[in-house]
């Protein structure tokens, strides 16, 4: 069920109304938007509620139709913007997450973080925790990974967006990374979703490779009902029949994203499409389809890469696809910060 506050109501309304919903056992999630509040609770019907409606600066007790609740519209009709230091995600701003695959050295790490903030990137990716599909790939540097983020983030000061893998690993990423990534094969892992919606940093959770947008979305509904309301969704195509590339970009996630949920969206099209040829287009495309940014693979030496060299750009190509995003951007209503010392 959902209270929806009159535009006029009080603070001391508002307080009267949550008091009485605590005092009945109930754990009330107040919305404060732009014009008025909306107060979700998860556990309450319509007969628990009835007075409710009839409290000063109240405007109407309705219920949430939706399966999910908190990530939903008409729990929060306003957009969401996800604040990451100073980078606001999710509002006019188009932002390009950039990275290696995985962090293979601290050489390797500092000139392409160096490259993405000259270029106008604004958040670094790369894996210090990596789960392949063979035991025998690159797993990653683990801990010293992270370290090396971290060192780079000193540096460029970029934030840093990174893979959690496992509940247990939660509060040493955590202690590192500004921005918790959940992968696409852990988008169903309960239980890492139930520990990362109990910390208050920003998460980017990857659409499964055969998950519907419903079942992305629930999974969402994990992190927010734990306390979360940091979440941003990724697509990064999903598993079809069609060989030609890695996955099949579903841009379409990103229109029907924006009209149920109030959750900033990012688009990989590393992942998605995985081969260098058809990344930079899918970038473009994904402007145009009114992502709120991207994530995408960047490597000093793709050859060489340890893991998705295929799919990653050459640091040159990576200013240049920055260059032909610029416009696109601005034709769809977005900024996009200048280059340094361009």
């Amino acid at each position: 069920m959902i209270i929806v506050m009159k535009e006029n109501a009080t603070v001391a309304e508002l307080g009267r109304v949550l008091k009485v919903l605590e005092d009945r056992g109930f754990k009330p999630r107040p919305n404060h938007g732009a014009q008025r509040t909306v107060i979700g609770i998860m556990d309450a019907t319509g007969d628990d509620l009835s007075d409710v409606a009839d409290m000063p600066g109240v405007d109407q007790v309705a219920p949430l139709s939706s399966k999910f609740k908190m990530v939903s519209k008409d729990f929060k009709p306003e957009p969401t913007v996800v604040q990451v230091g100073d980078l606001k995600i999710g509002g006019s701003e188009f932002v390009v997450m950039a990275g290696p695959c995985g962090v293979e050295s601290t050489d390797q790490l500092l000139s392409t973080a160096r490259q993405v903030k000259a270029s106008g990137g604004r958040v670094l990716r790369g894996g210090a925790y990596k789960p392949r599909t063979s035991p025998y790939s690159f797993q990653g540097l683990r801990e010293e990974g992270l370290k090396i983020l971290a060192m780079a983030r000193q540096e460029t000061g970029l934030p840093i967006v990174t893979e959690i893998i496992s509940p247990e690993l939660v509060p040493l990423v955590a202690r590192y990374a500004d921005i918790l990534q959940i992968g696409a094969r852990n988008m169903q892992n309960y239980a890492l979703l139930e520990d990362v919606g109990k910390e208050r940093k920003p998460v980017l959770l990857k659409r499964g490779l055969m998950s519907t947008i419903e079942e992305m979305l629930l999974a969402a509904e994990y992190l927010m009902s734990g306390g979360n309301t940091q979440v941003m969704l990724c697509e990064r195509g999903i598993r079809t029949y069609e060989p030609a590339t890695r996955n099949t970009l579903d841009l379409s996630a990103v229109s029907v994203i924006k009209r149920v949920s109030h959750l900033p969206v990012i688009v990989d099209p590393s992942h998605a499409v995985g081969h260098v040829d058809y990344v930079a287009d899918m970038c473009r495309a994904s402007v145009a389809a009114g992502a709120d940014g991207i994530i995408i693979e960047t490597h000093p030496d793709p050859s060489k890469a340890l893991s998705d060299g295929q799919q990653s750009l050459t640091l040159e190509a990576f200013d240049e696809l920055m260059v032909s995003l610029r416009p696109i951007a601005n034709a769809m209503g977005r900024t996009m910060i200048e280059p340094v010392g361009k």
